[in-house]
């Protein structure tokens, strides 16, 4: 894990970035095809293996097997590992067990430390790793304890194993489950679709993994006092306010008509936060209309904040294209929030994440429908859940070849890396020519 770290000098933090979740990619397929990892004690297709170790650093969820039935329990001990190790990320368990050896953090270190973070700067990144470590582990084990009065009573001893999965897979957004076993396989949180209880703890940490450990710092360290929070931390919280409330309305409303109150409440609830990114599900998708399938796939390309556990566009880059967008309207020079102005560079980037995410989800959807003869709308939905890290399914994921399976995993690393870090990988040297070109106006719109 640590090695390529010493390369420091040929790579840029942002290779570095990718190598290290390539490496904890390939040894975790490695571990899988072994026929400990298997119930059945046979061996795994390496491209069964590569999916389900891919979908797990990537903190997906899109499954080809079934997790609880098909895996024994020291593969699903690799599977909760590689889901740790994506959600906090490559760089910072590397640089966690760099502090705890008692090894000096180099500068080019904390500079991939605060680029795999996304951090504001260099500085205070070893008090921040700290910090990442601790709130994780006491978020997964407060969730872990919650769960269990639900699973202990139903499953027994196994029940425990089962609440500890299904705490680290919620914060991380991963969307994995053990239930394939009590009650069918690729059935999710389906059964306890109406569990008030169980709905509203795996959702708080689901929403509590998305906002960011950046987001949760600023807290931390102003406590109430909302006023001094960062601009950043504002927009997150009232981004994410916004993509949990609106959607629920709308979910209750417009799905779910012929179930009680009580647990289309939950449903609709549920539904506005799993698709960023968690990936859980209480509701049979497939039964959902047309527009709420849109709504669904929207919340996933949307994904959760930067510097979380969750993948996708991000809620900051939703806002900042918003922001840019009323800017416009309004004839002002530059997009603001809460009296801060914010940079062109800024702008440009969130365009430029856009643009990526939708031609790259597109052209997979093509491709994925005309090599499968499926439906362009079931394509859809799987490219989007990929890309945006989600794993919900409409159920033709394990039905897809080998190569509609590569696609899928081309997307979920792109969607968990991010779409800046690997442009900025291909292309790590700056353009320092000082040469400007003569200015001419285009007409847009």
């Amino acid at each position: 894990m640590f090695g390529f770290m010493k390369l420091k000098e040929k790579l840029s933090s942002f290779q570095i970035i990718i190598l290290g979740f390539i490496s904890a990619i390939v040894l975790g397929a490695l571990l899988l095809m072994l026929p400990i990892s298997t119930r059945s004690g046979t061996f795994t297709s390496f491209g069964t293996a590569l999916f389900t170790a891919t979908s797990a650093v990537c903190v997906t969820g899109l499954v080809v097997v079934d997790t609880a039935s098909y895996w024994s329990l020291f593969g699903q001990l690799v599977i909760l590992s590689l889901i740790q190790i994506g959600g906090l990320g490559v760089i910072t368990v590397a640089s966690s067990l760099y502090i705890l050896a008692g090894r000096k953090i180099s500068l080019m270190q904390r500079q991939t430390m605060q680029n795999a973070l996304s951090a504001p700067n260099v500085g205070g990144m070893v008090k921040l790793t700290r910090f990442i470590i601790v709130t994780t582990f006491v978020m997964e084990g407060a969730g872990a304890l919650l769960l269990c009065p639900v699973f202990i009573p139903r499953y027994g001893i196994r029940g425990a194993w089962m609440a500890l999965f299904h705490a680290v897979s919620a914060f991380c957004n991963a969307g994995f489950d053990l239930m394939g076993r009590s009650t069918g396989p690729f059935s999710s949180f389906t059964f306890f679709a109406d569990h008030v209880y169980l709905n509203g703890v795996i959702c708080i940490l689901i929403v509590l993994g998305g906002i960011g450990f950046i987001t949760w710092s600023d807290i931390a360290t102003r406590k109430f006092h909302v006023r001094e929070y960062k601009m950043q931390t504002k927009v997150i919280l009232s981004t994410t306010a916004i993509l949990i409330i609106l959607p629920a309305v709308f979910f209750f409303f417009n799905e779910f008509f012929n179930e009680p109150m009580g647990k289309r409440i939950c449903l609709s609830l549920f539904q506005s936060i799993t698709p960023r990114t968690a990936g859980f599900n209480t509701a049979d998708l497939s039964h959902m209309s047309d527009a709420g399938k849109a709504v669904t796939m929207l919340l996933m390309l949307i994904g959760g904040s930067p510097g979380s556990t969750a993948g996708g566009m991000k809620t900051t880059t939703i806002a900042v294209l918003f922001a840019n967008t009323i800017a416009v309207f309004r004839k002002r020079k530059n997009a603001n929030y809460f009296g801060r102005r914010l940079d062109d560079s800024i702008v440009k980037n969130t365009s430029t994440i856009l643009f990526m995410y939708m031609a790259l989800a597109t052209l997979a959807l093509i491709i994925i429908s005309i090599a499968e003869g499926l439906p362009t709308q079931l394509c859809m939905f799987e490219a989007f859940s990929a890309i945006g890290t989600v794993g919900l399914s409409l159920g033709i994921t394990p039905q897809l070849s080998f190569f509609s399976r590569i696609i899928l995993m081309m997307l979920m690393f792109f969607g968990r890396v991010g779409g800046l870090t690997i442009i900025f990988a291909a292309f790590s040297r700056k353009d320092r020519s000082t040469l400007k070109y003569p200015m001419e106006n285009i007409t847009v719109g």
